[in-house]
């Protein structure tokens, strides 16, 4: 019988959830370093931008967890994480331009350099949490360079290319939940199959095999038809296999 629960958590484990994590690590430093209150005109800049970056963070986590009884909600909060850090990019485009700046050019030197960076598969033990952040302030240091730099346009334009990277990844992710869920299924149809399998089987000793393929037989009901209210045998590999036998009296 197939396991009624998916899958889920393991978000520390994705691309998108630590280059989120570093968004919003570096986003709080930025507003900190750049933004103060005193030179906020509507006294929301900071706010906004942390928590667009957090949204993008906290998103990725809630649909990890809410996999295991939701694909919906899992997609719907993949596409809200990465609607939240559309948000947030718009943000650091604007203070780029605000300053007369343009965005640097995907040819640059600095934009090949930090396109080319990447986090290495976390590997925990026991203690997951205290695991993962000593992983992740190693490996972060490698994006040090232009996510500490002097210039705010250079931490800026960093921090543009890492949201884009986050959303190509999110957008990676939506695609293949979306087909994870055509081929599998959502929650209900698996709680269905699995209380129909659980009603159905009966002991494999007294089971025939199929005369279609050979796998044993599983012991159904039928539903509609001449039959309806019917015992009847069906192949265990349904619907991949539609081999029947009926029930002998």
């Amino acid at each position: 019988m197939r396991s009624l629960f998916d899958k889920s958590g393991g978000y520390r484990k994705l691309h998108s959830f630590n280059f989120a994590t570093l968004i919003h690590l570096a986003t709080i430093r930025f507003c900190k370093r750049f933004i103060p209150y005193q030179e906020d005109p509507l006294g929301k800049t900071s706010g906004q931008m942390i928590g667009a970056a957090r949204s993008g963070r906290q998103n990725i986590v809630e649909g990890s967890e809410r996999a295991a009884t939701s694909k919906e909600t899992e997609m719907k909060l993949t596409d809200v994480a990465r609607a939240s850090l559309g948000e947030l990019l718009g943000d650091f485009e604007i203070f780029v331009a605000e300053r007369g700046g343009i965005p640097w050019s995907i040819h640059a030197d600095d934009h090949q350099a930090l396109s080319s960076l990447n986090f290495p598969s976390f590997e925990y033990t026991d203690d997951v949490l205290h695991d993962y952040w000593t992983w992740f302030h190693r490996e972060k240091l490698v994006f040090a360079p232009w996510l500490n730099n002097e210039n705010p346009d250079v931490v800026a334009n960093a921090l543009i290319i890492l949201i884009r990277r986050a959303m190509a990844m999110l957008g990676g992710q939506m695609r293949q939940q979306g087909e994870v869920f055509l081929q599998d299924g959502g929650f209900r149809e698996r709680l269905t199959q699995c209380r129909v399998e659980a009603r159905d089987t009966v002991p494999e000793e007294t089971a025939p095999v199929c005369p279609a393929c050979g796998k044993t037989m599983r012991q159904r009901t039928a539903r509609k038809g001449p039959n309806a209210g019917n015992p009847f045998w069906s192949c265990a590999g349904y619907p991949d296999c539609k081999g029947t036998r009926p029930v002998d009296k």
